[in-house]
């Protein structure tokens, strides 16, 4: 049996509490749930994060890293109409083959809201700084063009929401997306 390092321990933390926490999100989810999900005791856990805020926010911030590099891998060397049906479709993909990533998401900002109303701004500040990484993914190969760059994130949005509440593949919330967002059958269940 090979031993993972403290680091390859913590990076199947960060995976597993990305999966917990996409289910149940921050108050519904354990951090024994996430200590069993890895094969480690909650002690051990906690010699690798400081608490379940730091569990999130490291959880938070992969799912965010995750989607940047997504984005600009599928942008690299593209740019305009092209890098736009790039990533769209890229984004399409992670949806459907990664569905956690997708609630993960839904989840942060759900615990920003929450934690913003209870006068905690560090998840928003985190989760903010990260989405602004996301942001600038996308902006860049759009041509820095505030316009396209909004609208590219409101539609990303809008399906993050829609796949969030379970409209499937085909029903008719899909006809007015761009043609990558159709899902042309990527996002059924």
């Amino acid at each position: 049996m090979v031993r993972m390092s403290a680091e390859e321990r913590r990076e199947s933390v960060v995976r597993a509490a990305m999966s917990e926490f996409a289910r149940g999100g921050y108050h519904g989810t354990s951090t024994e749930a996430i200590a069993k999900r890895v094969g480690v005791s909650q002690p051990y856990l906690f010699r690798l994060f400081a608490g379940k805020k730091a569990i999130f926010l490291a959880a938070s911030e992969r799912c965010l890293e995750d989607t940047v590099h997504t984005l600009e891998k599928a942008a690299e060397g593209m740019e305009g109409e092209e890098a736009l049906h790039a990533m769209g479709n890229a984004y399409t993909r992670v949806i459907a083959e990664q569905p956690e990533r997708l609630l993960m998401q839904m989840q942060m900002y759900v615990a920003v809201a929450a934690a913003e109303a209870e006068g905690d701004h560090e998840f928003g500040e985190a989760v903010r700084a990260g989405w602004m990484r996301l942001w600038d993914a996308v902006h860049l190969p759009l041509g820095a063009d505030l316009n396209d760059t909004t609208t590219f994130m409101a539609y990303g949005m809008l399906i993050n929401c829609l796949v969030a509440m379970g409209f499937p593949a085909g029903h008719r919330v899909w006809e007015g997306l761009y043609p990558s967002a159709r899902v042309e059958g990527r996002l059924e269940k």
